[in-house]
């Protein structure tokens, strides 16, 4: 594989929210992500992203301990609103940390510990994340200039360090419950992230 990134193929989708189109593409390390579309856009065109990490427990098993599966759920809404919009499906689960270490975090966490004092703990960053594949996969898909539906600030600094025109930031504040109020002020104190401090009501 000559690039780091490469694109491996893309095809129909249809879900309970719409029909996207998922599209592959793999690191030269062999590590897999997908991006959703949904509609069409020219390259002038300002497009609704949104950056989503893979949580197993939240997407695909419904946890309520974070706010992952309820914010993957409304940018697919979100897109099929609007007519358009790309989701980039990034499988570094855990902030970076995989997924045992996630668990043994959330055994930290059940313990007392917060989510960033628990991976700490365990010898890793608060945040592991890298969104360099980004650029490969929205070059690919013609995009040029994105409104990123996000609360995290340092996406909006990976986007702009490689080069993309971050037109606007749109709030996905949705998901908040008594399960994750903690997790979800952590990454306000100690991340940076931005919320709504009238959706905050455990805070």
């Amino acid at each position: 594989m000559q690039n780091a990134y490469e694109y491996v193929s893309s095809a129909k989708l249809p879900t309970r929210f719409g029909e996207f189109r998922i599209h592959g593409f793999v690191e030269a390390s062999g590590q897999e992500h997908v991006a959703l579309t949904y509609g069409a856009w020219s390259e002038d065109d300002t497009v609704s992203i949104r950056i989503h990490s893979e949580c197993l427990t939240g997407d695909a098993l419904f946890s309520t301990r974070c706010d992952c599966g309820f914010q993957l759920e409304r940018a697919l809404q979100n897109m099929v609103k609007q007519g358009s919009g790309v989701l980039l499906y990034l499988r570094q689960e855990g902030r970076g940390i995989g997924l045992l270490n996630k668990i043994r975090a959330y055994e930290l966490q059940d313990a007392g510990m917060d989510t960033v004092e628990a991976n700490e703990h365990l010898g890793f960053d608060a945040d592991l994340r890298d969104y360099s594949i980004c650029k490969t996969m929205l070059d690919t898909l013609n995009v040029k200039h994105v409104e990123l539906m996000t609360n995290n600030p340092k996406k909006l600094k990976a986007l702009k360090n490689m080069g993309i025109d971050v037109v606007a930031r749109k709030p996905i504040d949705h998901g908040i419950t008594d399960d994750n109020i903690r997790y979800i002020t952590t990454k306000r104190d100690k991340l940076g992230h931005a919320f709504d401090p009238h959706l905050l009501k455990g805070d």
